[in-house]
């Protein structure tokens, strides 16, 4: 659906925001028992109030008066970067600091260099299966089964 947001309204504001929707012309369809898909030139026109608490899109809906982090409201030395000598201003394009390797607990153990941390396991097998009943060849066993099951039921 293109042009429509799935709003979960709070459970204490359901009603509230049902009564907005019915309100609407046209009228906002529900999508499930428990959301609403709204016209996303509607859901501009929404009341902040009934989407306090609510999930939009899957999300959390975040009013603007809560983009500033409440623990930093008035503690300017707060926002940044933590570093082992505090917090400082975060610079865009520049990297973080190092961790340094007492922050790792007692069990963690890193990776040698050059290591691939990629699952070996997961990787098909390498190889060719032929189907038995005619000239095709397929790289994996699950494909020549099913063209089996597809194409030679009767053998």
């Amino acid at each position: 659906m293109s042009g429509v947001v799935i709003v979960r309204p709070a459970v204490e504001l359901r009603r509230d925001f049902a009564r907005w929707a019915v309100a609407q012309r046209p009228k906002v369809r529900t999508a499930s028992p428990t959301s609403f898909a709204v016209p996303a030139v509607r859901f501009t026109e929404a009341p902040e109030e009934i989407l306090i608490g609510s999930f939009v899109d899957g999300q959390r809906y975040v009013s603007p008066d809560e983009d500033t982090p409440e623990c930093t409201v008035g503690r300017p030395e707060l926002v940044g970067v933590a570093s082992p000598d505090g917090y400082r201003e975060a610079v865009p394009g520049e990297p973080l600091p190092e961790v340094p390797a007492e922050v790792y607990g007692p069990d963690s153990t890193p990776l040698p260099e050059g290591s691939d941390d990629s699952d070996s396991s997961a990787e098909a097998p390498e190889g060719v299966f032929p189907c038995g009943a005619c000239d095709r060849e397929f790289t994996s066993e699950r494909g020549r089964d099913a063209h089996g099951r597809q194409k030679h039921a009767e053998a």
